[in-house]
């Protein structure tokens, strides 16, 4: 349901310490709305509620793993004790994966859909159903990817818990369609975030100077986080059941639609120029 006046909502924001969490935060802040932020990097978020209440606005940090039942569970009540029900949920935190399937570890599947996936459906489960309850409109914005969409090579995990995302999208808005909660999926396309630059979040098939080809692409051709969160902001005022943002997004979900055969081989043909498949040879 859209939020057309954000001036003294409570918005929620997870993984807030950096990239586009930190640049949603601070646009919601821009327009007047009090924050709950969470991270598992409790340095770097406090200087994200620094940056918030510089714009005026109230901010509560909270130090929490979106991956931890127990941990989301005790965050809900301490905020529900706080604040009441939130106006905005944005489920936000995410890590990503590069490697080929066969050449990446099953616990880096079990990290990336613990986090991408469970870290989702934590905030929905502990935080939607009092946002529904309260009553009046109130909006649940969950961060998917092009990749939910349309997925290169060598990011199989990451593809999957993003498609996850998306179907979790699709039957919550169903499920809550008679009430004055709404859903959106945000997918970004090619967004310039720390997300690329983890060597924990890296198969060791993966070559150096595949990563740095890989982070030139990104710098080269991506945007910054501001475009995603200005989406966010945008879709939460208007009600927005999918956001299709940055380089790539719109056209890629277009043209899958007319014919999965293309894109597959465009993205062959482009991950083969790039030197992604090299790993598999």
């Amino acid at each position: 349901m859209a939020v057309p006046h954000l001036k003294g909502k409570q918005v929620l924001v997870t993984g807030a310490a950096s990239g586009i969490g930190r640049a949603t935060a601070l646009a919601f802040a821009r327009q007047g709305a009090n924050l709950v932020i969470s991270d598992i990097n409790p340095a770097l978020l406090e200087s994200t509620a620094d940056a918030a209440r510089a714009l005026g606005v109230q901010c509560l940090t909270y130090a929490v793993d979106v991956a931890d039942e127990a941990a989301m569970r005790d965050f809900a009540a301490s905020v529900h004790a706080k604040t009441g029900p939130v106006d905005v949920l944005v489920n936000n935190a995410g890590i990503g994966y590069i490697g080929p399937f066969l050449r990446s570890p099953v616990n880096s599947w079990r990290r990336v859909l613990d986090i991408n996936v469970m870290g989702v459906v934590h905030g929905c489960h502990f935080f939607g159903e009092r946002m529904v309850e309260a009553g009046g409109a109130r909006q649940i914005i969950n961060v998917a990817s092009l990749a939910g969409i349309a997925p290169a090579p060598n990011m199989s995990a990451y593809a999957a818990s993003k498609h996850a995302v998306m179907g979790l999208c699709d039957v919550l808005a169903m499920e809550l369609a008679d009430t004055d909660v709404g859903v959106t999926a945000i997918c970004p396309g090619i967004i310039n975030t720390p997300i690329t630059n983890a060597r924990g979040s890296v198969s060791e098939a993966i070559t150096p100077t595949q990563i740095e080809r890989l982070r030139a692409y990104y710098e080269a051709n991506g945007v910054s986080p501001d475009v995603v969160a200005a989406a966010i902001v945008d879709a939460t005022r208007h009600g927005r059941p999918l956001v299709l943002v940055g380089p790539y997004a719109r056209p890629m979900y277009h043209l899958k639609r007319i014919s999965r055969k293309l894109v597959k081989s465009m993205t062959l043909s482009d991950a083969r120029k790039n030197g992604y498949l090299e790993t598999m040879k």
